[in-house]
C-alpha cells in the first residue's frame, strides 16, 4: 500500500511510519516541523517539509496514494481564547485543504487522528438513580476538596462508565472543538466525494519518542520530568481521575488495520473508534508507576484543581476490538513502568 502521512516526524506520525515501513508499504511523509512539536529537530530525510494548508498546492505528492493518514495537528489543551485562530488554522482549515487536495487528486480513502477530548466529560451513573449528565463541578466544591461529580437527582457521588463512540460530544477546548471539526469535515468529505473516512479517538497516549516539557507531552511525561529533577510528581485532586492510557505502539497498529478497512470499505462509509487500552487507571496509579520504575520519591497528591478539568473519562475497546480488530498489546502496567526509562524527544 502506498500511503501518505501527514505528521510523520512526531511522536505519533513517526511510530505509525515505522510500522508501515516494517510491513513494506511505502510511505510519503509530510511535515510541518513546527518548533512547538518538535524543537529545533532537523527534517527527517524523506520528509517533505509542507504545510497541509497548502496541500492543494502539492497534489502531485498525494496523486497515486492508496490512502491518506491524517495525523497532523495542532495540539494541547487550547485554554486560552487567543488560541482559537491556531485551532481553526492548523486543524481544520488544514483538514479541509487536505481533502479538497483529495478531491483533486482522486484519493478517496482517509484514516483521522482525532481524540477522546471529543467527548468533553466522561460517563457517569448513579448507584439509585442509573445513568446521569453532571453538570459543570463548582468551584467551591473543587476548594473544599470535593472532587466527585454529584448526581443532579440525589446528590450521591456518580461513578465512571465506559464511554463508547455513541457517547455525547461535548468539546471544552479549542482543540477539541478542532478535533471535532475535524472529524465533521472528514465526514461531510465522504458524503460530498465518495470517499471513506475512519477517524481514531486516540486516548491518552504515551511511550518513547514523547516529547518533553511541550504542550505535546502527556501527563505521564509531565510526571517523569519531575522525577528527573528529584523532585515527586504532583498529582491534581485526590488523584483518583480515571483514564485510559494506550501505549504508542499499540496506537500504530491501530492505524494500520484502520487503513486496511478504510481501503476495503464502501464508497461514502465513516466510522470513529476508541484507540485505548481498555485498562482504566487513575491518575495517582500512573504517578506511583512513573515513580516506582525510577526508583523516585512517591507522587504528591496536592488537592489543587483546574477550572474545567474532567473528572473522569474511560473508553470502551469493543467497537474498535469488533470491527477493526484491534485489542492493544500493552497494558499500562507494564507499559507505564517502561516509559518511565524510556528515551524521550528533547
Amino acid at each position: 500500500m502506498k500511503v501518505l502521512l501527514t505528521g510523520s516526524a512526531g511522536f505519533i506520525g513517526s511510530a505509525i511510519d515505522r510500522a508501515l515501513t516494517a510491513r513494506g508499504d511505502e510511505v510519503v511523509r509530510v511535515d510541518l516541523m513546527l518548533a512547538d512539536a518538535h524543537g529545533s529537530v532537523d527534517t527527517p530525510p524523506g520528509t517533505h517539509r509542507l504545510d497541509v494548508r497548502d496541500a492543494p498546492a502539492w497534489t502531485e505528492l498525494i496523486t497515486g496514494v492508496d490512502a491518506v493518514c491524517h495525523q497532523a495537528a495542532l495540539v494541547g489543551l487550547g485554554v486560552r481564547v487567543a488560541d482559537l485562530p491556531s485551532y481553526a488554522s492548523h486543524n481544520d482549515l488544514g483538514t479541509a485543504a487536505l481533502l479538497a487536495a483529495l478531491h483533486e487528486a482522486g484519493v478517496g480513502r482517509l484514516v483521522l487522528a482525532s481524540s477522546m477530548v471529543v467527548y468533553g466529560e466522561g460517563r457517569y451513573s448513579c448507584a439509585t438513580h442509573g445513568p446521569q449528565v453532571p453538570g459543570p463541578r463548582a468551584e467551591a466544591d473543587l476548594r473544599a476538596g470535593s472532587f466527585d461529580n454529584i448526581c443532579p437527582v440525589g446528590g450521591e457521588p456518580l461513578g465512571w462508565d465506559l464511554v463508547d463512540e455513541g457517547a455525547r460530544l461535548d468539546p471544552r477546548s479549542s482543540y477539541a472543538a478542532s478535533k471535532l471539526a475535524q472529524e465533521h469535515y472528514a465526514s461531510a468529505w465522504a458524503r460530498q466525494a465518495g470517499g471513506s473516512v475512519v477517524a481514531l479517538r486516540y486516548h491518552n497516549v504515551y511511550g518513547p519518542g514523547m516529547p518533553r516539557d511541550t504542550p505535546y507531552s502527556g501527563v505521564a511525561a509531565m510526571f517523569r520530568s519531575s522525577l528527573e529533577r528529584g523532585v515527586a510528581p504532583r498529582v491534581f485532586e485526590d488523584g483518583g481521575q480515571m483514564r485510559d492510557f494506550v501505549h504508542v505502539d499499540d496506537v500504530a497498529r491501530a492505524n494500520l488495520l484502520a487503513l486496511d478497512a478504510v481501503v476495503a470499505a464502501p464508497p461514502g462509509a465513516v466510522a470513529a473508534y476508541n484507540v485505548c487500552s481498555g485498562l482504566p487507571v487513575s491518575i495517582l496509579e500512573v504517578a506511583r508507576l512513573v515513580a516506582a520504575a525510577s526508583s523516585g520519591p512517591e507522587p504528591e497528591v496536592t488537592g489543587e484543581y483546574r477550572l474545567g478539568d474532567v473528572r473522569h473519562i474511560v473508553a470502551s475497546p469493543a467497537r474498535a476490538a469488533a470491527d477493526l480488530g484491534f485489542r492493544a498489546a500493552v497494558p499500562p502496567t507494564d507499559g507505564l513502568a517502561r516509559f518511565a526509562t524510556d528515551p524521550l524527544r528533547a
